[in-house]
């Protein structure tokens, strides 16, 4: 069978691809202004991750922690969380936005973490804290399922179902666009722009990447505003570029409020960017502009200078994030490029019914494994094995050394990339994501092309 799915048969997770589901919460909670989670956990369940958030975009980023120790296994903790509640509202006065984040420990312990929310609202917030705007927001995320993705996608789905307010219509498209860079929210937002559409952008990144100004260092946080969350409801309706990222969110809004949702393709490469593009005009009725049919026919003059020359037949493994592994994948395929292997790094059974993996199926002609429950053993030991040749890895910075081992080139894609600078400020999405995507993947081939002597002349008459 040319193109198969199936789980990892190991029981064991060696090098995983992901990390746990409240990371993916935390994500989310970022992008949300005056807002700063409370992770009701053990300090590293925050730390860990916020070094992750660091490392990725060189920012720092506010998130705190019920700060919970040995004892809670045996008494519960969500005394911690009333104290982390209290102290967070008089530190920080411009914070209007609390959730409560669980974790793999407190799930376990069966704090009641909504309980307590309804405790909070009725004492500590009218008697200490009277007349000013708190929203607590409980979200349940036990790392010992999922994973990130799937993380992202529960908070995505609270945070709307806790502010989702109907009233009038506001013209608007929600736009969600799942775990993306502050680069990707910039390209789609320069897409909305060329075709007038307005739209409530979740989460809204770009000032991730902040700024050093003479007053002083900026903390990085997200511009999504309560009013933009409770405004979704009033929406023409909802895009979510992601199935696994934002998908829930969509269907959500459709079901309460009949807000129209289409969930995907993620816009990665001239395909699925097209789609995106036709989405749009679907939903709003605004045509496609001149200027982004011009575009368009850059991005696929600069694919087309690469594609058959130095791309074709090229075999390559891919993990990540499902919706980005699966776009890079598709737009492998559209470069001539045979992706051999998929992994996908969590336990959701329903990638085995996405149709994208179906579609693939049907257009696959050369033997290609999807895994899901995946870690990076499954890349390392094929390699090993040689149960596969590869010429090109695309994944995020946890799979470097696989890559320096066995002397495979790689580009830098996904969450997190800590070993080259700036990548979150490219995107990987619209008709510049393919242009940038082609010619990185071109670059690391020619430079592995030049330090192997394989072929290096050509690159001399190209």
């Amino acid at each position: 069978m040319p193109c198969e799915i199936k789980q990892k048969e190991r029981v064991g997770v060696i090098n995983p691809i992901f990390t746990c589901q409240p990371c993916g919460a935390q994500y989310a909670s970022i992008g949300i202004k005056d807002c700063i989670a409370i992770v009701h956990g053990g300090q590293g369940c925050v730390m860990f991750v916020r070094l992750l958030f660091a490392q990725h975009f060189k920012d720092n980023f506010d998130i705190a922690s019920s700060s919970v120790h040995e004892d809670a296994a045996v008494f519960g903790a969500v005394h911690r969380v009333e104290e982390a509640v209290d102290v967070l509202l008089m530190r920080y006065p411009h914070v209007k936005v609390i959730p409560v984040i669980t974790t793999c420990s407190t799930e376990v312990i069966g704090d009641d973490i909504d309980g307590v929310v309804r405790k909070l609202n009725k004492g500590l917030l009218k008697e200490k804290y009277a007349g000013r705007e708190v929203h607590l927001i409980p979200i349940h995320t036990p790392s010992f399922k999922g994973s990130m993705v799937s993380g992202y996608d529960v908070a995505v789905k609270d945070f709307v179902s806790a502010f989702a307010k109907k009233d009038q219509p506001n013209g608007k498209i929600n736009l969600i666009t799942g775990w993306a860079n502050p680069g990707d929210v910039t390209a789609l937002k320069h897409l909305l722009m060329e075709m007038s559409v307005d739209a409530t952008v979740l989460f809204e990144i770009e000032s991730f990447d902040s700024p050093l100004m003479p007053d002083g260092n900026a903390v990085s946080h997200g511009s999504t505003t309560v009013e933009d969350l409770a405004g979704t409801a009033n929406a023409l309706g909802t895009i979510a570029l992601n199935r696994y990222e934002g998908g829930l969110a969509a269907k959500y809004l459709e079901s309460k409020f009949n807000v129209p949702a289409i969930i995907g393709p993620a816009p990665i490469g001239i395909r699925n960017t097209d789609t995106f593009l036709w989405n749009l005009k679907t939903m709003t009725g605004k045509p496609i502009p001149e200027s982004l049919v011009r575009e368009r026919g850059i991005a696929i003059d600069a694919l087309t200078d690469l594609t058959h020359m130095f791309f074709a037949d090229k075999r390559v493994a891919i993990y990540g994030n499902a919706d980005l592994a699966i776009g890079l994948a598709e737009f492998c395929l559209d470069l001539e490029m045979k992706p051999v292997l998929l992994l996908l790094g969590d336990d959701n059974p329903a990638y085995q019914n996405d149709p994208r993996i179906k579609g693939l199926k049907g257009k696959v002609d050369f033997d290609m494994q999807i895994i899901w429950n995946a870690d990076l053993w499954e890349l390392e030991s094929r390699i090993n094995n040689k149960e596969i040749e590869l010429d090109l890895i695309l994944g995020h910075s946890k799979g470097r050394f696989t890559s320096i081992d066995n002397k495979i080139p790689m580009l830098r894609v996904g969450f997190p990339v800590y070993d080259r600078a700036g990548y979150y400020r490219h995107p990987v999405v619209g008709y510049a994501g393919a242009i940038w995507l082609a010619e990185e993947m071109a670059n690391v081939l020619f430079t592995d092309m030049e330090y192997k002597k394989n072929k290096e002349w050509l690159l001399n008459v190209w």
